[in-house]
Formats: C-alpha cells, sequence, structure tokens
C-alpha cells in the first residue's frame, strides 16, 4: 500500500463468538463455529458492512491458537464477498500480532485491528515499531486506542507518527474524548471509527466515518440505520433513534461489556450469545437484571416506532 485509500465506512460489528458444553474443551466450552457462521450471516443480512473477529468483545484472548485462527477463517468463509472481514490480531509483542495478521492474510481477511502491544505498557517508541513490524505483512490496518484496557494512549500526536506508515489507514477511538475526531481529522489522513457504542451519535456527527461496534451485535438493523441517517443528514431523526436506546449501548463501555452483549443478543432473539469463557464470569444478579431491563427498554420502543 502506497497511501490511505482503504474505505472503513458502515457499521463492521465486532463479533461475539458463540461457545457450546464440551467437557474436553478449555474451561467445557468448546467454540460454536456453526452458530458463529450464522451470526455473521445475520448481521451482513441486516445490512453491516463486516465483521471484525477477535476483538476483545469475541474472547481472543481466551481462545487456543488454532480457536483464534479458526474463527478468522469461519468469518471469510461466511462473508465471502458481500462485505469486509477486519481481522483483531492483538498480542503482547510485535512478534506475535505479525503472525497473526500473516495468518490473516493467509486466510483472506481484508485488513486487521491492531491494539498497542497488550499488557505491557508500551512508550512511544515500541508502540510505532509495534505497528511498523505489522505493517510488514501488507494488509490496511485499523489501529485500536483502548487506553482504558492497553494503559497505552494513542494521542493525537502519536497518531501522527502512526500515520506516516503507509499500511495505516484509520483509527478506532475508544478514548471516550469526542473533541479528538477533529483533531485526529485535522492532523492526519487517517479515517476515524467510532469505537465506544455510547458515542456513536456525537462521533458520527464530528466526523467519524464508521463504527466498529459492539451492540450491533444485538441490534444490527437499528445499528445501520442510526449510521445511515447520520451519513443521510438526518440528525433530528438519528438522534431520536439514538437517545431510546443509548441506555443498553453504555454496557458497551462498562468492565462487563462481554457479558452484557452477549446477553442483549439472547434477549433480542435472532442469533446466540451464550456463556463466556474465563476469565469472565457470569454477570452479578444486580448487573444481569439491570442489563435486561436496558435491552428490554430499547426493544419496546423500537417494537412501537
Amino acid at each position: 500500500m502506497t497511501n490511505h485509500t482503504f474505505d472503513l465506512g458502515g457499521v463492521i460489528v465486532a463479533t461475539t463468538l458463540a461457545f457450546k458444553e464440551d467437557a474436553s474443551a478449555p474451561a467445557g466450552l468448546a467454540v460454536d463455529y456453526d452458530r458463529y457462521a450464522e451470526h455473521c450471516n445475520r448481521l451482513i443480512e441486516n445490512g453491516c458492512r463486516g465483521i471484525g473477529p477477535n476483538g476483545s468483545l469475541g474472547e481472543y484472548s481466551s481462545l487456543t491458537d488454532e480457536e483464534r485462527r479458526r474463527v478468522v477463517q469461519v468469518a471469510v468463509e461466511t462473508v465471502g464477498d458481500r462485505g469486509l472481514v477486519i481481522a483483531g490480531v492483538h498480542g503482547v509483542g510485535w512478534h506475535q500480532s505479525q503472525k497473526w495478521a500473516e495468518l490473516a492474510k493467509e486466510d483472506g481477511a481484508d485488513g486487521v485491528l491492531l491494539l498497542p502491544p497488550t499488557i505491557f505498557r508500551a512508550n512511544d517508541d515500541e508502540v510505532i515499531e509495534h505497528y511498523t513490524r505489522v505493517a510488514e505483512v501488507g494488509l490496511p490496518i485499523m489501529a485500536y486506542n483502548n487506553p482504558f484496557d492497553t494503559k497505552v494512549d494513542l494521542t493525537p500526536e502519536l497518531l501522527v507518527e502512526l500515520a506516516k506508515i503507509p499500511e495505516v489507514v484509520a483509527v478506532k477511538e475508544f478514548s471516550g474524548d469526542v473533541r479528538r475526531v477533529l483533531e485526529i481529522r485535522e492532523r492526519t489522513d487517517l479515517d476515524v471509527i467510532a469505537g465506544a457504542d455510547d458515542l456513536l451519535f456525537e462521533s458520527l456527527v464530528m466526523g467519524a466515518v464508521g463504527w466498529f461496534a459492539g451492540y450491533p451485535n444485538a441490534f444490527p438493523r437499528e445499528a445501520v440505520e442510526i449510521y445511515d441517517l447520520v451519513q443521510a443528514g438526518n440528525l433530528v431523526e438519528a438522534r431520536e433513534l439514538y437517545r431510546n436506546i443509548v441506555a443498553v449501548f453504555r454496557w458497551d463501555s462498562r468492565t462487563e461489556f462481554v457479558q452484557a452483549i452477549k446477553l442483549s443478543v439472547d434477549i433480542a432473539g435472532g442469533s446466540f450469545g451464550g456463556r463466556t469463557r474465563p476469565p469472565r464470569g457470569p454477570l452479578s444478579k444486580g448487573n444481569e437484571a439491570q442489563v435486561r431491563a436496558d435491552t428490554e427498554k430499547a426493544l419496546s420502543y423500537l417494537a412501537s416506532r
């Protein structure tokens, strides 16, 4: 690649991953690839632009190497030419992320989502090397700024440096600071992708061109509708829809986001959410009750439209 021309507009869903009971599998839960394929197909059929396997929501860090690779293969096989597959290739060091990127390329992914080094709190030079080394694979890279989990903040200043890497074409912005959308666009040619579901409307209005999303796992059609309304300039209508379902979207920014979104998927129907693998345990009774209430409130509003 020689320039930033890879289009990441639309709703790309960081997919949940279904498990099934299997005493021989890690923690007694095996990946349910058939249900995962059905879920990916449903998202594409409901207008989503693409699929993001092996993100945090896909519990990549709880998977075996074999499972992690097969998830990408299933996503690619299912989506085909109907959309994009942006595979998570996160790793503790660049050598691990680079290997996952090589496998993603071999298996037909269109691009990769890449956190800074995980677990280890890297400095700027180490972050730049991390992205430079993964860029050697040749796939478009969406950098992922999640300073809450990685303790590394891809600030606008650091993104100026990362944007010099031709393969780095976009940033999934999850800092919670909507002011950054315009600043990143002013200072770089990177596409800014909304990363926090409960800051979606604000991010899109400020110039984010896409949404790498969690809650569309449960509400794919409505998620695409919000995105399309904003892109068409119908801000009042988009805000009204967003305002009435954003309460459940807020779980995307909480510690129990994986469990919450999986539960919402089960409540909304159409796909299977199910259990999470360790270290993620079940929701507390209080959190489960609140997720149920927020999800049912959103569904009630949507049914009344």
